[in-house]
């Protein structure tokens, strides 16, 4: 069982002895391969469908580098390495293929199964990743979990009411600052609605 000081080193040594997983198609291309924990660029923290790994294409990246990212939402290094082995399916066959052909065809082959946009570990493949994930050691990495998002008033525009009656209007903060609050009934101020 080998230690490793950082997420990265471990992702690192995870994909080099994935190629062994990878002999039934497409070497990976080490050479040409970061991989990273980092929040993947969309739907990231959602709720319903979180992205929890992304590839990137070597055309995207300044020195032709194949990009993975696995999300920190993730720790359990099993799961790690089955969203690292359905990445690195990506790089050894192109991300422009998506999930299909290709991609498809490589990813049951290692032992991926279900949706080809959400694969699981297949039965076969379970073996290997617990032979890897002993042999690398504890994941350097303790979960990430998000937030609720604040929702923002969209509105510039705040309600003011009338004490008086049903009367209601919108200023933005900053045009009743400078000019004071619009007047109404009886002569009073309208107030800030909560």
């Amino acid at each position: 069982m080998t230690q490793h000081e950082t997420r990265e080193a471990w992702l690192r040594a995870a994909c080099e002895e994935l190629q062994s997983v990878f002999n039934v198609g497409k070497p990976l291309p080490l050479d040409k391969m970061r991989v990273s924990c980092g929040w993947p660029s969309k739907s990231a923290t959602s709720s319903k469908s979180r992205r929890v790994g992304e590839a990137w294409s070597p055309d995207r990246s300044g020195d032709s580098t194949h990009e993975i990212f696995i999300s920190p939402s993730l720790e359990d290094p099993m799961k790690v390495l089955g969203v690292l082995v359905h990445e690195c399916a990506h790089a050894a066959v192109g991300v422009e293929y998506g999930h299909k052909g290709p991609f498809r065809k490589l990813a049951l082959a290692v032992g991926l199964e279900g949706k080809m946009t959400a694969t699981t570990i297949g039965p076969t493949l379970v073996g290997p990743l617990e032979v890897i994930a002993e042999r690398l050691g504890d994941y350097p990495h303790a979960k990430l979990t998000p937030g609720e998002t604040v929702k923002r008033n969209k509105n510039r525009h705040q309600k003011l009411v009338c004490r008086h009656c049903d009367f209601v209007c919108r200023a933005s903060r900053g045009a009743v600052e400078k000019a004071g609050p619009p007047i109404h009934c009886m002569d009073e101020e309208m107030i800030w609605s909560e």
